[in-house]
């Protein structure tokens, strides 16, 4: 049995940032992941400038043989009505392809890391939690993503009680013929809410790649919506004719849905795994890396990796993304307010899809980067600095 102090299951963004954020903590750290990297991870892929500060990420190294595509505009509609386009005059977010973004996240740590290894058995014993009999800490955190097994260690994980939002999308490089016949541009992404505001379509071109999806919460119509979006989008000439492949799905929760337990003894729960994606957005990386940024520094400070020293996490990220408790009659992307015969008036407004959609729900530019510090005060609490 190989001892470590922390094992982090899952290698995508909240676990390559929680273990780079440890790396000079003297703690022995191990990284585990069920798949390879580069990864194939269906996304939309977009970033803003607020994460990419948050991971001291330079743009330029970055952008040295990867896709890192500026967005200056939003185009956004209502599905049946015609789009609107704002102009932020500046670059807002940044298109990625995350097969990319994660493997250099990932490449930046030094902590060993098994991949291509599924995690199939935890086991608590003697205080500490051991992993497919081969590896042992007394701290394992969950970072794999909507079906992480260590939210299972919780009682929780994927099942008919939670709200999931389900989505189906394409990423691929077009052919010359594809790329001319396109009509959507790289510095504007298009957003097309379903007419019953339960969810979006996307379009999103990043130089010669192509990300289309779809997103609802009513997974059993999923398809039809799909299907409906795309051919429009292809009569009206926004989307090239012949798209190869077939759309892949994944799930998540929406912050105001989930219901999961964040810490418990000698666990914790990170990113996707333990439902922090936007409700009014569905993103799931900005949250993703300052959950992992806010439990390095509890696991940093924590005495112990009881629950109840471990519940400081818990306590920050309320303080960050709001109390659960009072959210959870939020709605999926937008507000009850909204839900109205209004919505479809209001799609319409340069104002509205500028000021509330693009730059409060998609961008969240009213949050500043995270700041995070620790009271060492006889508290011990975690507060952040906003």
């Amino acid at each position: 049995m190989e001892y470590y102090d922390l094992i982090i299951v899952g290698a995508g963004p909240a676990g390559s940032t929680l273990a780079r954020s440890l790396q000079d903590s003297g703690k022995r750290i191990l990284v585990i992941d069920k798949q390879d990297f580069p990864r194939d991870k269906t996304c939309a892929g977009w970033v803003t400038p607020a994460v990419l500060e948050t991971l001291h990420i330079d743009k330029e190294d970055y952008n040295r043989g990867r896709t890192l595509q500026p967005i200056r505009r939003f185009r956004i509609g209502m599905m049946g009505q015609p789009a609107v386009e704002n102009d932020h005059g500046e670059v807002v977010s940044y298109g990625i392809r995350r097969c990319e973004f994660d493997a250099y996240l990932l490449d930046r740590v030094e902590a060993p890391k098994i991949l291509s290894t599924p995690v199939k058995t935890i086991v608590r014993n003697a205080g500490n939690w051991q992993i497919n009999d081969t590896w042992e800490a007394p701290l394992v955190v969950g970072a794999g993503g909507h079906f992480c097994p260590v939210a299972r260690l919780l009682g929780e994980g994927p099942g008919s009680h939670e709200t999931v939002v389900a989505a189906k999308e394409v990423e691929f490089e077009m052919t010359p013929d594809q790329a001319n016949a396109c009509q959507a541009r790289g510095d504007t992404p298009e957003l097309w809410f379903c007419r019953d505001l339960k969810g979006y379509a996307w379009v999103f071109r990043k130089g010669n790649f192509l990300n289309i999806g779809l997103g609802r919460e009513d997974n059993h119509k999923l398809t039809e919506h799909l299907e409906a979006f795309v051919q429009d989008m292809k009569d009206s000439g926004r989307i090239p004719a012949d798209l190869p492949g077939r759309f892949k799905g994944h799930a998540y929760l929406l912050y105001a849905h989930a219901e999961r337990p964040l810490v418990d003894d000698g666990i914790l729960l990170i990113g996707d795994s333990a439902g922090l994606a936007y409700t009014q957005s569905g993103e799931g990386i900005r949250p993703a890396v300052e959950s992992a940024l806010m439990a390095a520094d509890v696991i940093r400070h924590a005495p112990d990796y009881s629950a109840s020293s471990l519940q400081v996490y818990g306590d920050a990220i309320a303080e960050r993304f709001g109390n659960r408790a009072t959210d959870l009659d939020q709605g999926w992307q937008v507000p009850d307010w909204v839900k109205m015969p209004l919505a479809s008036t209001l799609m319409r407004s340069q104002w509205f899809t500028r000021k509330v959609v693009t730059e409060k729900w998609f961008l969240h530019q009213q949050v500043p980067p995270l700041e995070v510090r620790f009271d060492t005060s006889a508290t011990g609490s975690m507060t952040t600095a906003l």
